[in-house]
């Protein structure tokens, strides 16, 4: 990789701007975008996981975006081999690799590796689950993890919330994260020659965006509405006319679990997106116990009219 080019890194809560301010910076530093979102990689999911249009992208490679169907595996071993790939290609091509997302275990295993534990405990949500019937709990593990409801006792409802916390705070079955640290890295990364690769301390730029929480509820209220008026019902309706049933991982991403639970009549329409707003704001606070691991983050005002040369200052 040419060391004169430091990849930027912009993470934060959703709905604060990263992908506009990605592009932003992309125009002003010959730069391409890596997509660190783990539901944008699936095709025709694009209304509810806010994928960028082609006008927003305003003629800047977008890259991670669109590579699988929503009944196809994509894991993160998968993002950091490409990720890796792609941002070492781009700086040799003289070109700022930008990697903008909200899906902190993706960033944290490209920065940090795979040796961490899964995810911190997240009380408030586990006071929450405790609440719930076993039987309710055990039926959830089973529709988004089959294989750790397989292992796990019916009874044993310690370790059904705990896999049901990892699956709600990552997006990704505990099941497969288990293996993805049991492996050896070198073949993770899918090569047994090879070294593990991951960034090196002070080679990148670690950008994180926030807002004070009234603004960004605002935001995020007003997001889900805007994809309300651009079709969100209409897009799940057409998955699911594909045959993508809410048993995949893609469809259990947050907004589409959501319409499907109103098109199958479990909520009216004003409570589906009264419920999609509410776990909206509450998935944002997940995002933060995650961003708040991270070392050496230079948190920005998402709305500083001076962030845009700032960072390029920094730079």
């Amino acid at each position: 990789m040419n060391k004169e080019i430091k990849p930027i890194i912009i993470l934060g809560p959703t709905a604060t701007g990263k992908s506009a301010l990605a592009v932003e910076l992309a125009k002003k530093m010959n730069g391409e975008i890596i997509s660190a979102d783990s539901m944008q990689v699936y095709r025709g999911m694009d209304i509810g996981t806010a994928k960028p249009t082609i006008e927003e992208r305003q003629g800047i490679a977008h890259h991670l975006i669109d590579v699988r169907d929503p009944d196809e595996e994509w894991t993160v071993s998968d993002f950091i081999e490409r990720a890796n790939g792609l941002t070492g290609k781009l700086a040799n091509e003289g070109k700022t690799p930008i990697i903008v997302g909200g899906t902190g275990l993706y960033l944290w295993s490209l920065i940090e590796g795979f040796s961490f534990p899964i995810t911190p405990a997240d009380k408030e949500l586990r006071a929450k689950l405790e609440k719930e019937p076993l039987v309710y709990l055990h039926s959830r593990l089973a529709a988004v993890d089959l294989e750790a409801a397989a292992k796990i006792h019916p009874n044993d409802k310690k370790r059904i919330i705990r896999a049901l916390e990892v699956y709600t705070l990552t997006g990704k079955p505990i099941s497969q994260l288990q293996k993805l640290r049991m492996e050896p890295e070198t073949k993770r990364l899918g090569s047994i020659e090879e070294e593990p690769r991951r960034l090196a301390a002070g080679s990148y730029l670690l950008i994180g965006l926030n807002l004070p929480r009234d603004q960004l509820y605002e935001r995020i209220n007003k997001r889900v509405d805007e994809m309300m008026d651009k079709g969100l019902i209409d897009e799940v309706n057409g998955l699911r006319g594909k045959g993508y049933g809410r048993e995949l991982i893609s469809m259990q991403a947050l907004g589409y679990k959501e319409v499907i639970d109103y098109l199958e009549n479990k909520y009216t329409k004003d409570e589906m997106i009264e419920e999609l707003k509410k776990r909206t704001r509450n998935f944002a606070r997940r995002q933060m116990t995650w961003f708040r691991r991270f070392k050496d983050v230079s948190w920005r005002d998402a709305c500083s009219a001076t962030l845009l040369g700032d960072i390029i200052g920094a730079v």
